[in-house]
């Protein structure tokens, strides 16, 4: 059985019907304005001091708080050094499982870890559960190449100046795992959900067919 993208593991673990629409009309181009949000993650120093830059920068909340969360992120992590400055970047990894794209291959005490670059906004703690997928399948994949283990990995928000750090533990590995189960099986559409909000911005939900009812008609 061929490997699956980090994108669709992702995909699986966030909707497998979206999956399903994605490989029967082939992968899309990366907006612009997602790719204008990546480049942030390079140029987290530039941003701390070269005022023209940052208000030109596609941040999503001000100048002076988006100075602040990078100089507390300098502070506080511990490999801010090899976020700025990774050994590789846009490296194709390909593991037992899944292949695709790591933005950043990071160096540190404890051995090499991928970086995946998120343009949305990130949640109140940790990371949402599909990025999970998504950067354990990059650190699996990380891992198989290196032939050695692989337990953290990083998240960066750039747009809102936040990253975080993640173990590569038990728990986000089973859902990994139930993301690659789940594409493995997707040979027809799967089943309709039903009142999710995930379905609003998808770019299939005019196609998927999707059945959703009012509050009014659910209190009846």
């Amino acid at each position: 059985m061929s490997t699956h993208t980090f994108r669709e593991l992702e995909t699986a673990a966030y909707c497998p019907r979206k999956l399903y629409y994605r490989r029967r009309d082939g992968a899309s181009e990366i907006p612009d304005e997602i790719e204008s949000v990546r480049r942030l993650a390079r140029e987290y120093e530039r941003l701390l001091t070269d005022d023209a830059a940052l208000l030109e920068a596609p941040i999503e909340v001000g100048p002076d708080e988006y100075r602040d969360r990078l100089r507390g992120l300098r502070e506080r992590l511990v490999n801010w050094d090899g976020l700025v400055a990774p050994t590789a970047t846009d490296a194709y990894l390909e593991g037992k499982d899944a292949r695709g794209i790591a933005h950043k291959v990071v160096a540190g005490q404890d051995g090499p870890a991928p970086s995946l670059v998120f343009a949305g906004r990130p949640p109140e703690d940790g990371v949402w559960e599909p990025q999970t997928v998504r950067l354990v399948a990059a650190a699996k994949a990380l891992s198989w190449e290196r032939e050695r283990d692989i337990d953290i990995a990083y998240a960066e928000y750039p747009a809102y100046g936040v990253i975080r750090r993640i173990d590569v533990n038990a728990r986000r590995t089973g859902v990994y795992r139930r993301a690659v189960r789940t594409a493995d099986s997707i040979d027809g559409p799967p089943g309709r959900v039903r009142n999710d909000a995930k379905c609003k911005p998808c770019e299939f939900s005019d196609d998927c067919g999707v059945k959703t009812r009012s509050l009014r008609s659910m209190l009846r």
